[in-house]
Protein backbone atom coordinates (compact mmCIF):
# COMPACT_ATOMS: atom_id res chain seq x y z
CA UNK A 1 0.00 0.00 0.00
CA UNK A 2 1.34 3.91 -1.01
CA UNK A 3 -1.59 5.75 -1.44
CA UNK A 4 -4.54 6.19 1.11
CA UNK A 5 -7.30 8.48 1.78
CA UNK A 6 -8.08 9.43 5.11
CA UNK A 7 -11.59 11.09 6.17
CA UNK A 8 -12.09 12.73 9.18
CA UNK A 9 -15.59 14.12 10.43
CA UNK A 10 -17.20 16.94 11.67
CA UNK A 11 -17.70 15.30 14.94
CA UNK A 12 -14.35 14.57 15.17
CA UNK A 13 -13.02 18.01 14.60
CA UNK A 14 -15.24 20.08 16.81
CA UNK A 15 -15.64 20.27 20.48
CA UNK A 16 -18.97 22.22 22.21
CA UNK A 17 -18.88 25.62 20.24
CA UNK A 18 -14.87 25.22 19.00
CA UNK A 19 -12.50 23.73 16.93
CA UNK A 20 -11.42 20.92 18.26
CA UNK A 21 -7.62 21.84 17.61
CA UNK A 22 -6.24 19.10 19.73
CA UNK A 23 -7.81 15.83 17.56
CA UNK A 24 -7.21 18.37 14.53
CA UNK A 25 -3.41 18.53 15.54
CA UNK A 26 -3.33 14.98 16.43
CA UNK A 27 -4.28 13.70 12.83
CA UNK A 28 -1.73 16.19 11.52
CA UNK A 29 0.88 14.07 14.01
CA UNK A 30 -0.68 10.91 12.14
CA UNK A 31 -0.53 11.67 9.05
CA UNK A 32 2.94 13.30 9.01
CA UNK A 33 4.16 9.87 10.42
CA UNK A 34 2.38 8.12 7.50
CA UNK A 35 4.35 10.09 5.23
CA UNK A 36 7.71 10.24 6.41
CA UNK A 37 7.93 6.56 8.35
CA UNK A 38 5.77 4.69 5.70
CA UNK A 39 6.25 6.80 2.88
CA UNK A 40 2.56 6.88 1.77
CA UNK A 41 1.05 9.28 -0.27
CA UNK A 42 -2.24 10.99 1.64
CA UNK A 43 -5.22 12.46 0.88
CA UNK A 44 -7.39 14.04 3.46
CA UNK A 45 -10.47 14.44 3.33
CA UNK A 46 -11.42 16.74 5.77
CA UNK A 47 -15.59 17.95 7.10
CA UNK A 48 -15.72 20.68 9.79
CA UNK A 49 -15.90 23.73 7.32
CA UNK A 50 -19.74 24.27 8.30
CA UNK A 51 -19.24 23.56 11.79
CA UNK A 52 -15.63 26.51 12.24
CA UNK A 53 -17.83 28.75 10.17
CA UNK A 54 -20.67 28.64 13.14
CA UNK A 55 -18.07 29.57 15.54
CA UNK A 56 -17.98 32.84 13.76
CA UNK A 57 -22.07 33.07 12.79
CA UNK A 58 -24.59 31.63 14.48
CA UNK A 59 -27.28 30.48 11.74
CA UNK A 60 -29.69 27.97 11.23
CA UNK A 61 -27.65 24.97 9.99
CA UNK A 62 -30.84 23.03 8.87
CA UNK A 63 -31.37 25.87 5.67
CA UNK A 64 -29.05 24.60 2.94
CA UNK A 65 -27.88 28.65 2.23
CA UNK A 66 -27.08 28.98 5.67
CA UNK A 67 -24.89 25.58 5.73
CA UNK A 68 -23.22 27.15 2.28
CA UNK A 69 -22.36 30.46 4.00
CA UNK A 70 -21.08 29.09 6.95
CA UNK A 71 -18.90 27.05 4.91
CA UNK A 72 -17.93 30.17 3.03
CA UNK A 73 -16.38 31.28 6.54
CA UNK A 74 -15.18 28.63 7.73
CA UNK A 75 -13.60 26.72 5.06
CA UNK A 76 -10.60 28.82 5.07
CA UNK A 77 -10.12 28.83 9.09
CA UNK A 78 -10.31 25.16 8.87
CA UNK A 79 -7.29 25.67 6.36
CA UNK A 80 -5.63 27.83 8.51
CA UNK A 81 -5.24 25.68 11.23
CA UNK A 82 -4.29 22.75 8.95
CA UNK A 83 -1.38 24.73 7.14
CA UNK A 84 -0.27 26.00 10.25
CA UNK A 85 0.06 22.39 11.53
CA UNK A 86 1.54 20.82 8.73
CA UNK A 87 3.80 23.73 8.35
CA UNK A 88 5.46 22.27 11.40
CA UNK A 89 6.16 19.04 9.93
CA UNK A 90 7.58 20.83 7.00
CA UNK A 91 5.26 19.89 4.72
CA UNK A 92 2.71 21.24 2.29
CA UNK A 93 -0.88 21.44 2.01
CA UNK A 94 -3.12 22.40 -1.11
CA UNK A 95 -7.41 22.93 -1.00
CA UNK A 96 -9.17 20.93 -3.29
CA UNK A 97 -13.24 21.41 -3.50
CA UNK A 98 -15.07 18.89 -5.42
CA UNK A 99 -18.47 17.76 -5.98
CA UNK A 100 -20.30 14.77 -6.87
CA UNK A 101 -20.54 16.43 -10.84
CA UNK A 102 -16.90 16.37 -10.59
CA UNK A 103 -16.29 12.81 -10.64
CA UNK A 104 -19.45 12.29 -13.40
CA UNK A 105 -17.82 14.34 -15.74
CA UNK A 106 -15.17 11.63 -17.60
CA UNK A 107 -13.34 15.27 -18.50
CA UNK A 108 -13.49 16.84 -14.60
CA UNK A 109 -12.56 14.03 -13.13
CA UNK A 110 -9.94 13.21 -15.65
CA UNK A 111 -8.82 17.13 -14.71
CA UNK A 112 -9.15 16.16 -10.87
CA UNK A 113 -7.22 13.71 -11.30
CA UNK A 114 -3.81 15.18 -13.01
CA UNK A 115 -4.26 17.60 -10.35
CA UNK A 116 -4.13 15.57 -7.44
CA UNK A 117 -1.34 13.78 -9.22
CA UNK A 118 0.40 17.05 -9.90
CA UNK A 119 0.42 17.60 -5.76
CA UNK A 120 0.95 14.24 -4.84
CA UNK A 121 4.44 14.22 -6.84
CA UNK A 122 5.46 17.15 -5.48
CA UNK A 123 4.85 15.79 -1.44
CA UNK A 124 1.81 17.81 -0.63
CA UNK A 125 -0.69 16.97 1.14
CA UNK A 126 -4.38 17.39 -1.07
CA UNK A 127 -7.43 18.66 1.77
CA UNK A 128 -10.43 17.82 -0.12
CA UNK A 129 -13.92 18.86 0.95
CA UNK A 130 -17.14 19.20 -0.84
CA UNK A 131 -17.73 22.30 -2.94
CA UNK A 132 -21.17 23.39 -0.95
CA UNK A 133 -20.69 26.87 -1.01
CA UNK A 134 -21.59 27.91 -4.54
CA UNK A 135 -23.38 23.99 -5.57
CA UNK A 136 -27.00 23.54 -5.24
CA UNK A 137 -28.55 20.31 -3.58
CA UNK A 138 -28.31 18.16 -6.73
CA UNK A 139 -24.91 18.53 -7.69
CA UNK A 140 -23.67 17.28 -3.55
CA UNK A 141 -23.00 13.86 -2.29
CA UNK A 142 -24.50 15.06 1.13
CA UNK A 143 -21.68 13.84 3.50
CA UNK A 144 -17.89 13.29 3.34
CA UNK A 145 -18.00 9.63 3.64
CA UNK A 146 -19.43 9.39 -0.10
CA UNK A 147 -16.90 12.14 -1.48
CA UNK A 148 -13.90 10.09 0.22
CA UNK A 149 -14.86 6.88 -1.23
CA UNK A 150 -15.19 8.35 -4.19
CA UNK A 151 -11.78 9.80 -3.88
CA UNK A 152 -9.86 6.91 -3.30
CA UNK A 153 -11.45 5.19 -6.16
CA UNK A 154 -10.70 8.12 -8.69
CA UNK A 155 -7.38 8.83 -7.45
CA UNK A 156 -6.26 5.50 -7.50
CA UNK A 157 -5.73 4.81 -3.67
CA UNK A 158 -5.06 1.14 -1.90
CA UNK A 159 -7.42 2.14 0.90
CA UNK A 160 -9.83 4.48 2.40
CA UNK A 161 -9.85 5.14 5.93
CA UNK A 162 -12.55 7.04 7.48
CA UNK A 163 -11.60 8.57 11.33
CA UNK A 164 -15.18 9.17 13.44
CA UNK A 165 -16.83 9.29 16.20
CA UNK A 166 -18.28 5.98 15.27
CA UNK A 167 -15.36 3.48 16.32
CA UNK A 168 -16.13 0.59 14.15
CA UNK A 169 -19.44 -1.39 13.38
CA UNK A 170 -20.46 -3.42 15.43
CA UNK A 171 -23.05 -6.39 15.18
CA UNK A 172 -25.91 -4.66 17.07
CA UNK A 173 -26.72 -0.93 18.07
CA UNK A 174 -23.93 -0.44 20.92
CA UNK A 175 -26.36 2.11 21.74
CA UNK A 176 -29.34 0.47 23.01
CA UNK A 177 -27.23 -3.03 23.80
CA UNK A 178 -24.44 -2.97 25.69
CA UNK A 179 -23.09 -6.51 24.68
CA UNK A 180 -23.06 -5.13 20.85
CA UNK A 181 -19.58 -6.75 19.52
CA UNK A 182 -17.29 -4.93 17.26
CA UNK A 183 -17.01 -6.80 13.63
CA UNK A 184 -13.10 -6.68 13.25
CA UNK A 185 -13.95 -7.69 9.66
CA UNK A 186 -16.44 -7.40 6.83
CA UNK A 187 -16.34 -9.09 3.46
CA UNK A 188 -19.90 -8.78 2.99
CA UNK A 189 -22.59 -5.79 4.01
CA UNK A 190 -26.61 -6.89 3.99
CA UNK A 191 -29.12 -4.90 2.26
CA UNK A 192 -30.83 -4.34 5.20
CA UNK A 193 -28.12 -2.23 6.63
CA UNK A 194 -27.71 -0.54 3.69
CA UNK A 195 -31.79 0.62 4.38
CA UNK A 196 -30.89 1.57 7.58
CA UNK A 197 -32.81 4.88 8.79
CA UNK A 198 -29.82 7.91 8.41
CA UNK A 199 -28.91 8.53 11.78
CA UNK A 200 -25.93 11.65 12.23
CA UNK A 201 -24.35 11.91 16.43
CA UNK A 202 -23.63 15.76 15.82
CA UNK A 203 -25.84 18.57 14.71
CA UNK A 204 -23.05 19.43 11.84
CA UNK A 205 -22.46 15.68 10.76
CA UNK A 206 -24.66 14.69 7.73
CA UNK A 207 -23.32 11.20 7.72
CA UNK A 208 -23.82 8.18 10.40
CA UNK A 209 -22.93 4.30 10.35
CA UNK A 210 -25.16 4.30 6.84
CA UNK A 211 -22.85 6.33 5.01
CA UNK A 212 -19.86 4.70 5.95
CA UNK A 213 -21.51 1.48 4.99
CA UNK A 214 -22.98 3.19 1.93
CA UNK A 215 -19.10 4.19 1.13
CA UNK A 216 -17.47 0.77 2.12
CA UNK A 217 -19.81 -1.52 0.04
CA UNK A 218 -19.08 1.08 -2.96
CA UNK A 219 -15.14 0.75 -2.71
CA UNK A 220 -15.90 -3.30 -1.88
CA UNK A 221 -17.08 -3.72 -4.97
CA UNK A 222 -14.16 -2.01 -6.88
CA UNK A 223 -11.73 -4.31 -4.38
CA UNK A 224 -10.41 -1.36 -2.53
CA UNK A 225 -10.42 -1.96 1.25
CA UNK A 226 -11.91 0.15 3.97
CA UNK A 227 -11.18 0.37 7.59
CA UNK A 228 -13.06 2.54 10.07
CA UNK A 229 -11.78 3.59 13.57
CA UNK A 230 -12.19 6.23 16.31
CA UNK A 231 -11.13 9.87 15.03
CA UNK A 232 -11.44 10.68 18.91
CA UNK A 233 -8.78 8.45 20.10
CA UNK A 234 -6.14 7.63 17.36
CA UNK A 235 -4.00 4.55 18.73
CA UNK A 236 -5.72 1.77 16.80
CA UNK A 237 -5.50 4.05 13.92
CA UNK A 238 -1.81 4.32 14.71
CA UNK A 239 -1.34 0.42 15.63
CA UNK A 240 -3.33 -0.54 11.60
CA UNK A 241 -1.64 2.03 10.01
CA UNK A 242 1.98 1.59 10.95
CA UNK A 243 2.23 -1.21 12.87
CA UNK A 244 0.17 -3.36 11.03
CA UNK A 245 -1.19 -4.85 13.98
CA UNK A 246 -5.84 -4.74 13.76
CA UNK A 247 -6.89 -4.40 17.53
CA UNK A 248 -9.66 -3.21 17.04
CA UNK A 249 -11.62 -1.08 13.89
CA UNK A 250 -13.36 -2.68 11.47
CA UNK A 251 -12.03 -3.14 7.92
CA UNK A 252 -14.01 -3.82 5.24
CA UNK A 253 -12.53 -5.99 2.39
CA UNK A 254 -13.84 -8.56 0.07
Amino acid sequence: MNRIVIKVGSAVLRENNELALQRLNSLVDLIAKLKYEKKYEVILVSSGAVAAGNITLKLDKTNILNRQALAAIGQPLLMKHYKKRFREHNIKCAQVLLVAEDFDSRKRSKNARAVIEILLENKIIPIVNENDVIANEELLFGDNDQLAAHCAYFFKADMLVILSDVEAFYDDNPHTNKNAKILKNVNFIKEENLQMKHTANSEFATGGIVTKLKAAHFLMQKNIPMYLSSGFNLENAYEYLLESRHTSGTLFKK
